[in-house]
């Protein structure tokens, strides 16, 4: 069964392509992720990291759309599978609109006890990746 995650959508003053750019890299992605997040590993379109107590987990870099989509897929003895979207919309002249879209195919036990942590976590990397655009 599919479940749709969605962060809010932040606005981050910044072009487009800063935030693509810095994205499109997963050696940037790790200054973004909690403190709970050990064992990082990156080689660029691809990463894997542990969460502590959980689980081991990886992405990789699928698609990229140039300014505008970045996915990504979970990799790795996962529970479930999954797919990460950033959308990053123009809104003016130095500002851009960015959200973060998780979609995972759970079934309703796994989604039980998977749901609020992956909402939790976009909800942490948005606001994270806005701080870090804007420095």
């Amino acid at each position: 069964m599919s479940r749709r995650i969605e962060s809010q959508k932040a606005i981050i003053n910044c072009l487009p392509q800063k935030v693509y750019d810095f994205l499109s890299n997963f050696d940037n992605f790790g200054r973004l992720l909690p403190e709970q997040v050990v064992n990082w590993q990156s080689t660029g379109d691809s990463c894997s990291f542990e969460v502590k107590g959980l689980a081991t987990l990886g992405l990789r870099i699928t698609s990229k759309t140039p300014c505008t989509e970045i996915i990504m897929i979970g990799e790795g003895k996962l529970p479930f599978g999954f797919t990460l979207e950033t959308f990053i919309r123009q809104s003016d002249t130095e500002q851009c609109h960015v959200q973060m879209v998780i979609d995972a195919d759970m079934n309703p036990f796994i989604a039980m006890m998977a749901e609020k942590p992956l909402q939790n976590f976009v909800d942490m990397i948005v606001p994270k990746l806005k701080e870090e655009m804007e420095k």
